[in-house]
């Protein structure tokens, strides 16, 4: 083992208030407003449903392209902004950044009409990219507000502060905003649904401003980047980007982490951007029996969130994150045969998927929350954005994977087949997980080691 002696910390020593968490947590409060409404609950199904012409045999399809070439801008944008903003020192100059990004983006669906598919997904890129570069940003923080004992808890609270605002959000866009049936008058609910794109813009911006005037910039700058210019970080930016392979090399267990982060990530992205659209398509629950469901697995997230953060004091992150997958890996199985407990219990199918939708709901804030604590864990500070840029990259890279599910879906004729391909992601995925030694990164690390051979 190399040992690589740690550079001096460029940070700026402000104690870390209960106010200053408390505006972190808000910021998974307000992006929980795009992914909840735009992706899961509401825009998703609108886009297949209203969007793309009903005559369309492609519907999921063009849903995954919209997903999946925002992923490819994002993965390529994580690292490299990361490395960017650990140069600057400028972290909450970008992360305002990526949510004006992704508010006006999803500001900018209000004008876009049925049948106007691309004009949709381009606005869609635009939004869910600074969505994800928002993410990746604001977790680059969590080192700076935490120890490596209270890292958990933190990020746990974080992700179920998040929760309560997708229930917020989902609630305004669903019941206060969309209350037209649109097999009785089909322009309003498409009206009300475009308004609803416009209020979410605006409620990703009011609800981050605690974020924005609470949370402290400790980063500094590099030495010698202290006045440089856009140009001149870009250029150094790349130069880290094309270092890769050494920076893999140097934090070997954590990216060993991200491989397996990536694979059981799209089992979990897969769900989430496809629940609504399975929901309403198999399940035929209707739009207000969905965000009954939604708003109960909201709840059931928030709790999971909370209470696997607490355990994951007891057991460590990764026996952690091992539980939430086992977690999942039953809950899909359950999905997949809900045919045969149908019919092995007597109960409907709506009642059954609902009671399987809150047991796996319970793992999908879990399995982020104690996934994110474990970076942050293995991430060496003076490079926690750029490290975090890789963990939002290789979510990204989970992500092109569970889109697979609609190409699975239409090619096979099945969601359930889609089902299957899920599952197989949680498997794989605790498999390779099971394999990381968390605990020698986290001693390389506080150790002042790269980890390379």
């Amino acid at each position: 083992m190399t040992a690589i002696a740690s550079p001096p910390a460029r940070r700026r020593d402000i104690p870390v208030t209960k106010r200053e968490i408390f505006g972190w947590a808000m910021f998974d409060f307000a992006n929980s407003s795009y992914t909840t409404v735009v992706i899961t609950a509401v825009y998703s199904a609108f886009f297949v449903g209203q969007i793309v012409p009903m005559t369309s045999t492609t519907r999921d399809s063009y849903w995954s392209t919209a997903i999946l070439l925002s992923m490819v801008v994002s993965l390529v944008l994580a690292p490299l902004t990361g490395a960017i903003i650990d140069k600057s020192g400028k972290k909450k100059a970008w992360l305002v950044a990526s949510c004006l990004i992704c508010s006006f983006g999803t500001a900018g669906l209000y004008f876009v009409q049925p049948g106007q598919i691309w004009s949709a997904i381009v606005l869609i890129v635009i939004g869910n990219t600074g969505f994800m570069l928002s993410e990746s940003f604001c977790a680059s923080f969590l080192p700076d507000l935490s120890t490596p004992e209270t890292m958990g808890k933190i990020s746990g609270l974080g992700w179920g502060v998040g929760y309560f605002g997708g229930l917020a959000s989902v609630f305004l866009a669903s019941k206060v905003i969309i209350t037209a049936d649109p097999a009785v008058d089909l322009a309003l609910y498409v009206h009300q649904n475009q308004l609803a794109m416009l209020a979410m813009g605006a409620f990703f911006i009011i609800a981050a401003l605690p974020t924005f005037l609470l949370v402290h910039n400790r980063s500094l700058p590099e030495p010698g980047f202290e006045r440089a210019s856009m140009g001149q970080l870009l250029r150094a930016g790349l130069d880290e980007f094309k270092g890769t392979l050494d920076t893999a090399r140097r934090h070997r267990v954590l990216f060993q982490f991200l491989i397996a982060f990536m694979v059981y990530m799209a089992g979990l992205d897969a769900i989430v951007k496809f629940v609504g659209i399975y929901a309403r398509e198999e399940i035929h629950l209707t739009g207000g029996e969905f965000v009954k469901l939604f708003l109960f697995l909201q709840l059931s997230a928030v709790a999971g969130a909370m209470g696997f953060g607490w355990l994951e004091g007891k057991l460590g992150p990764k026996r952690t994150v091992l539980l939430t997958l086992l977690w999942w890996i039953v809950g899909i199985l359950g999905i997949y045969f809900l045919d045969a407990l149908v019919h092995l219990t007597g109960m409907g199918p709506k009642d059954l998927f609902y009671g399987l939708g809150l047991f796996a709901g319970a793992g999908i804030g879990a399995t982020q929350a104690s996934s994110r604590t474990v970076v942050g864990l293995l991430a060496p500070r003076d490079k926690s954005a750029q490290m975090f840029g890789f963990w939002g990259m290789f979510s990204r890279f989970g992500s092109i994977l569970g889109v697979g599910f609609g190409f699975v879906a239409d090619a096979f004729g099945s969601r359930r087949a889609g089902i299957l391909l899920v599952l197989v992601f949680f498997v794989v995925g605790a498999l390779l997980l099971a394999r990381v030694d968390i605990d020698r990164g986290m001693r390389e690390v506080q150790g002042g080691e790269g980890g390379g051979a």
